[in-house]
């Protein structure tokens, strides 16, 4: 295990690596990326759902059951269904969160996706979104994906961080240059 990551890391990444390539093999790995994205919204929306699912006390009977209810109503594909079943009866069914999040990295750099975080002062188009994302996919040769946010306390800009690349032009970070520069004079 490498030094850098912690153990549900590790964990939540083996298990995602999983469930992509028995999906992949299949030929199911869209509807698992469908049902699964599903599921992480259901997640998101209902606090005593994810409570459920990473409380420790619930027993395998009782959290079998909700994925099996769920399975049903949400039409979940087979290897889905069974990959749930899996987290439970191993005890690793607090990861789902951290494993879903991986699973969809490996969809998305599948498809040359490349994943970015976008942050404005202001709420930007459709449209000014669509023209940011062709012209950093053109010069980057590959799709760009924005995880786009609004922060008002930016005053003014935008703040682009694509892997380990930072591009901040927001007028909070001009102010705080001109402060360290007054600071060293």
């Amino acid at each position: 295990m490498s030094a850098n990551k912690s153990f549900s890391t590790e964990t939540s990444e083996r298990y995602s690596r999983a469930l992509f390539e028995v999906a992949k093999e299949s030929g199911d790995l869209e509807k698992v990326e469908t049902d699964i994205k599903g599921f992480q919204s259901l997640l998101e929306n209902s606090p005593e759902l994810k409570n459920f699912f990473s409380n420790p006390t619930q027993s395998i009977h009782n959290q079998n059951n909700v994925n099996n209810l769920l399975s049903e109503k949400l039409s979940f594909s087979k290897n889905l269904k069974n990959f749930f079943s899996l987290l439970i009866e191993k005890r690793r069914i607090f990861f789902v969160s951290k494993i879903i999040d991986s699973f969809l990295k490996l969809c998305s750099r599948k498809r040359g996706e490349v994943k970015a975080s976008l942050i404005s002062s202001k709420e930007l188009s459709d449209s000014e979104l669509e023209s940011i994302g062709k012209d950093l996919s053109s010069s980057m040769g590959s799709t760009i994906k924005f995880d786009y946010k609004i922060d008002k306390e930016l005053i003014g800009g935008l703040k682009l961080q694509l892997g380990s690349f930072m591009i901040d032009t927001s007028i909070k970070n001009r102010l705080k240059k001109f402060e360290q520069q007054m600071i060293e004079n």
